[in-house]
């Protein structure tokens, strides 16, 4: 059995820069930066904010499903107002999809660069913020041990049919990382770096447990730079998850002969997974793209409010509304006298109108008289984002 135990043994760290298909990679790039720059210029920011409280739990959703401890939609949004199931079980990966949350939104807050995400301080950090979110009992393995938070491993492990490093030589590895990846070589580079950095710290496998999701965490936040939140390639590697631990696997391979690169590692594979990150970046943002394409937005609002109308017998749901939450939507907040003004309504049917919406989550708003912003409830999604979060849609089975 090989033995890792120097950093050269995962080298390269980063493609070379004469390979032919990194101008694949710098064309999938700039599609990258170019449609997430119009992704945040779409919609009010408030709807933009709105929708990345969405992309945050959907976030939560998938990571843990990659690792199969996921829980529906429905249950994290309960877990969101502090509502867990009665099964121990269920409860128990609520507070785990919680804690992803929470722990996003704490690293998101940082405001880090996407160097400043790719050092393995930032790693460390992002473990240590979602376990140090968890009791004791949420963060034992199946065979007993405790996983603490931001704490290197300190035995050796096999993933699979990989053998990540030494326990005691996995600081040599975190320490090589980072002279390489936040070093970034100028905008070109940012996707196929980033992607790089996801493979070899999860070969690295630093942590006891949780290496999947503390990775996931720190290359979602890598990113958020260019996303602001917006979209996720999470989303794109869990709809994909065979392929996903297939093409890591693949990167895993040995050189493969002298026009393979000169590292122990394949060079080959290693594009070969970056390209496939690029492209499920770009996916991802096209999709998000299509999602707030204003003019479908308005016609999936006044979808929303004939649906709670028609289908669910909710009166507070007119037609008269929908002019006023389109505009909200798109413009962004107005005061509640606009808004009753908009409707052309008698004004007490109006005010009834937006206490529903308030108390249904398509309006919120801070106070009785602050001003009304758009909200995107748990129950708005297979509408207002068709294909956003599927799952969503579906009837809970735990």
């Amino acid at each position: 059995m090989t033995v890792y135990d120097q950093p050269h043994r995962f080298e390269p760290l980063l493609p070379a820069t004469h390979l032919p298909e990194l101008g694949e990679l710098r064309d999938l790039t700039r599609l990258v930066f170019e449609k997430s720059a119009g992704l945040k210029a779409s919609a009010s920011p408030q709807a933009r904010a709105a929708l990345c409280e969405i992309v945050r739990s959907m976030n939560s959703y998938y990571s843990n499903s990659i690792e199969g401890q996921g829980t529906h939609p429905a249950n994290i949004a309960r877990a969101l107002n502090q509502d867990f199931s009665d099964k121990p079980d269920v409860a128990r990966r609520q507070r785990l999809a919680l804690a992803h949350i929470e722990a996003e939104r704490e690293l998101e807050a940082t405001h880090a660069t996407e160097a400043e995400a790719l050092t393995s301080g930032f790693v460390r950090r992002a473990h240590a913020s979602l376990y140090s979110r968890l009791a004791l009992g949420d963060r034992t393995t199946e065979d007993g041990r405790e996983v603490m938070p931001g704490e290197l491993r300190h035995h050796d492990v096999a993933v699979g049919r990989h053998q990540p490093p030494a326990w005691q030589s996995v600081p040599l590895f975190l320490s090589r990382m980072d002279e390489v990846y936040p070093r970034l070589r100028g905008v070109d580079a940012v996707l196929y770096t980033i992607a790089s950095a996801h493979h070899r710290m999860a070969w690295t496998h630093p942590f006891e447990d949780g290496n999947g999701r503390a990775v996931r965490l720190q290359t979602h936040c890598a990113l958020f730079p260019i996303s602001a939140g917006l979209w996720s390639v999470n989303r794109g590697l869990a709809r994909q998850r065979d392929r996903y631990y297939a093409m890591l696997d693949s990167a895993d391979a040995a050189r493969q002969g002298d026009l393979d690169g000169r590292g122990n590692l394949s060079q080959k594979m290693l594009v070969a997974w970056c390209i496939y990150f690029a492209e499920l970046c770009h996916d991802q943002v096209s999709f998000m793209t299509t999602m707030l394409d204003l003019s479908k937005l308005k016609e999936r609002i006044r979808a929303y409010v004939l649906v709670r109308r028609t289908a669910e017998g909710i009166t507070e749901y007119r037609d008269e509304a929908v002019l006023p939450l389109q505009t909200i939507a798109v413009a962004g907040p107005v005061s509640r006298g606009d808004f009753i003004r908009m409707t052309g309504l008698e004004e007490r049917t109006a005010r009834k109108v937006i206490s529903r919406f308030i108390a249904d989550g398509i309006l919120r708003s801070e106070s009785h008289r602050a001003e009304l912003s758009i909200g995107f409830p748990f129950q708005s999604l297979g509408i207002l984002f068709p294909n956003l979060y599927p799952e969503a849609s579906t009837i809970p089975t735990d």
